[in-house]
């Protein structure tokens, strides 16, 4: 059985160097597995990994050179952080049946359908495409076709949901270090919606400790665990953590959120703001603690904060905004800006509008 010598066990990492996943790799390292991550050779994220970790390079879209990476090793659990659609299941399965013994596939806990019902949400929450987000029909397709690879063949999945997952090099903002930078800087920000809407924040390395604590768990074959910290806050608290701790006032202002992809369509975050993140998300995490006891995330988001800014101070070549997404951002607040005044001018008997700086929330 799987979980009789944990320490022994053998786990290969699909991505490894990414924001969630490197926290899993490191913590898996420091439990004593013997951990391999295969991946296109490049680490450019500022993510530093133990130096006990085997790295194999390979494209984990191009088949015949992830065989050449693996050759015919088998482990005793595949962890994929990379896969993302139908497809890329189909060939999962094909390749690593009979060669693991668990297959954890990380999911996303956007497949669940909006609005959602009743909170907070489990892992019995339906589930459904999301046609505003492609992203996460992607993945709902892809956990329907685990599951009947499951059904039909025994293929030994665990799925995994995590939510708004962050660590201190990306910090969980539409628009990331470009809106830090906006709030550094003392600019206004647009927050979706009232900004009271509840979101669930949870820092990669208290998400580590629920997936390494499943890796080896015969139990967890066949189920599904969505994997979040308990860290609940608006998104204006969010926004005025950052501009609190950068030692200035946020200066908000709110749009609702299907302004965003009428004013930046192209903007990836755009079909977020109306597929997830304008309705609230606050989850229950009673069944990874039932697999998991040790499962107890330490880290707030009022702590979190600090931590990336230490490593923007410390990483300033990488911790930095993009011009692109900079120019969204105050297109964004333009268009708020002409939208209120092109409705005071049409209002009978309007005045103009307060200066931006009096309106701002």
């Amino acid at each position: 059985m799987l979980d009789h010598d944990r320490a022994a066990l053998t786990v290969l990492f699909l991505g490894g160097t990414g924001t969630i996943s490197a926290s899993c790799v490191r913590l898996a390292v420091a439990q004593g597995f013997r951990v391999s991550v295969l991946n296109r050779g490049a680490n450019r994220s500022g993510r530093e990994l133990p130096a006990d970790v085997e790295w194999l390079t390979g494209d984990v879209t191009d088949d015949a050179s992830l065989v050449a990476a693996i050759g015919d090793r088998s482990f005793d659990a595949v962890v994929n952080f990379l896969s993302y659609d139908e497809d890329d299941v189909g060939r999962m399965v094909a390749l690593f049946s009979g060669r693991t013994r668990q297959y954890v596939h990380i999911s996303s806990g956007s497949i669940y359908a909006k609005p959602v019902l009743i909170t907070p949400i489990t892992e019995s929450t339906p589930t459904a495409p999301n046609p505003p987000l492609p992203y996460a029909t992607a993945k709902w397709r892809a956990e329907q076709a685990l599951a009947r690879a499951h059904r039909e063949q025994c293929f030994p999945v665990t799925v995994i949901r995590p939510s708004h997952t962050y660590d201190d090099a990306n910090p969980p903002l539409p628009g990331g270090w470009s809106v830090v930078d906006r709030i550094a800087r003392g600019e206004e920000v647009a927050v979706h919606g009232d900004g009271t809407s509840l979101w669930t924040l949870t820092h990669a390395e208290d998400f580590a400790q629920g997936l390494v604590g499943l890796l080896g768990s015969e139990r967890a074959i066949g189920e599904t665990f969505h994997i979040t910290g308990d860290d609940v806050l608006t998104w204006d608290q969010i926004h005025t953590l950052f501009a609190r701790a950068l030692g200035v006032e946020p200066r908000i202002v709110h749009v609702p959120s299907e302004f965003y992809p009428v004013v930046a369509p192209e903007w990836f975050w755009s079909g977020e703001f109306v597929g997830d993140l304008g309705h609230s998300a606050v989850f229950d995490n009673a069944k990874i603690r039932r697999f998991v006891p040790g499962f107890a995330p330490k880290l707030t988001f009022e702590r979190a904060v600090l931590r990336m800014l230490d490593w923007r101070a410390a990483h300033p070549e990488l911790a930095r905004g993009d011009a692109a997404t900079a120019e969204v951002l105050e297109r964004v607040v333009d268009a708020y800006h002409a939208a209120r005044q092109a409705f005071a001018d049409r209002a009978p008997g309007a005045t103009s509008p307060a200066p931006a700086a009096a309106v701002a929330s």
